[in-house]
């Protein structure tokens, strides 16, 4: 299904009326910017040999902000009209109260262009989609007898934005997003185990239906669940652990990466609040945040305010050196914004959030770094997890782990949670390796509520003493 552009300033309202309720919302405002947006998104899902989801969605309208100082006043609606904009004008207008406030420099305009704005949901017709998940359904089967139930989703979106600012810029942007999950169950003896593997980003379907990427995916994926078929319960208790590269990552997102966001730093919610300039990792950890990575998932071209995305450095050689922000934080904070302003939809506000947060390699080789763990697990892949950001303090679960004695991996071991604490974590970093990996594009994060895209990846890490949950001892 093609469908003409998003064109909401040439046939839903006129661009200097629209200009023109903007600047009065925000006279004596610092801030602020009308948003406008429509995103189309598909998904088909195959599971146990029949399709089970098949929807086409499609959602547009505006949000509009006005901010002065910490406050921000905020209105949206699915009417695209000037009779919508001036009710929402009258809300955000709150928040400026009696106003007093110069409106901050606006951000600089960039003709970059990261990934692709054809739609993806174009490149395929329903029927070629249909069939390749038929044949995944078929070939996963194929692969082994104790292949009981396979699922396969296949996902395609795209985000197109327009941002107006008060000065009279006026930004665009076209998101494309696909993904491909594929998740097998496999029963021996009465026990049933389970793995997935998935991948995409900000490209086209293309690659993710040719057989060769996907048979790939199948396949990851049925290893993961005859791994687990095999698993003993895991042990308890505080031992070393070695994470893999790659997906592991998460566990930096989570326990790092959400206490490194502006927003935290300023309220002094985060474990890292005023520890600039201190260590906080041990030597040789190094994190960005870089949303200027082509097509990867958690990549833009600039974020939800305007401003260019960017590699932003968090942590060098274990030093806390910056953080990530919006425009109105970075103000309150007296920094730059660093492109990290985020949103879900038009109908939420932005809000400091990471794009693609990882850490840099080492020099050590990952071989090494498993033979040098006595006593301890190695973990490859990650399901979900939890952090407080007060504290850092984080539980995560794998989905592929294997015991690790005098340097030999072992058995894998099905049930293990890691606990701890990412202040903590970071200082007990022993080892770094040199194979840093980016995750296949399978991120979502949540905060307050929003949901939003994102990427994470690491080298391989060895960190000494965190404890580990299971039901073995």
């Amino acid at each position: 299904m093609t469908q003409a552009p998003f064109r909401p300033f040439e046939t839903l309202i006129d661009r200097d009326r629209a200009l023109a309720v903007l600047q009065q919302a925000t006279a004596g405002a610092d801030d602020g910017e009308l948003f406008l947006e429509r995103t189309r998104s598909e998904v088909l899902s195959f599971d146990d040999g029949r399709v089970r989801t098949a929807s086409y969605d499609a959602s547009e309208g505006f949000g509009l902000r006005a901010v002065r100082g910490e406050a921000a006043g905020y209105a949206h609606s699915t009417e695209i009209s000037e009779a919508a904009l001036k009710r929402a004008a009258e809300t955000a207008r709150l928040a400026v109260a009696d106003g007093g406030g110069v409106l901050a420099d606006p951000p600089q305009a960039t003709n970059r262009r990261l990934y692709t704005d054809a739609d993806p949901m174009a490149e395929a017709t329903f029927g070629v989609k249909l069939d390749t998940l038929r044949e995944i359904d078929a070939f996963a089967r194929g692969l082994d007898p104790r292949v009981v139930q396979v699922t396969a989703t296949l996902a395609a979106s795209l985000q197109e934005v327009f941002i107006l600012r008060p000065d009279g810029m006026l930004l665009s942007d076209i998101r494309p997003m696909t993904r491909l999950n594929v998740a097998v169950i496999v029963e021996e003896n009465g026990r049933r185990e389970s793995g997935s593997h998935g991948g995409g980003g900000r490209r086209g379907l293309a690659g993710l239906i040719d057989r060769t990427d996907w048979e790939a995916t199948a396949s990851e994926a049925l290893r993961i669940a005859l791994v687990n078929l095999n698993a003993e319960p895991a042990p308890a208790g505080v031992m070393d652990v070695v994470l893999g590269p790659g997906w592991p990552g998460v566990l930096l997102h989570e326990a790092v990466g959400h206490g490194l966001e502006g927003d935290f730093n300023r309220k002094g919610s985060s474990a890292f609040a005023g520890l600039m300039g201190q260590r906080i990792a041990a030597p040789g950890v190094t994190v960005v945040d870089d949303g200027t990575i082509p097509d990867r998932r958690g990549s833009i071209t600039f974020d939800d305010e305007g401003t260019q995305s960017g590699r932003t450095v968090l942590i060098e050689d274990g030093i806390l050196v910056g953080l990530m922000q919006d425009r109105q934080n970075a103000r309150l904070m007296g920094v730059a914004p660093t492109g990290n302003g985020r949103r879900e939809s038009f109908a939420h506000p932005p809000m400091p959030r990471m794009t693609n947060t990882y850490m840099l390699s080492g020099a050590a080789d990952p071989a090494d770094i498993v033979a040098d763990l006595k006593d301890g697990i190695y973990a490859v892949g990650f399901g979900g997890g939890q952090v407080d950001i007060t504290n850092g303090k984080f539980v995560f679960s794998c989905t592929e782990a294997y015991r690790v004695k005098d340097g030999k991996v072992g058995t894998p071991v099905k049930g293990a949670t890691l606990i701890g604490d990412g202040p903590t974590a970071l200082q007990k970093i022993r080892a770094i390796g040199n194979d840093m990996a980016l995750d296949p594009g399978i991120g979502n994060c949540g905060k307050q509520g929003q949901w939003v895209p994102v990427g994470v990846g690491q080298p391989t890490l060895m960190i000494g003493g965190l404890t580990v949950g299971g039901a073995g001892t």
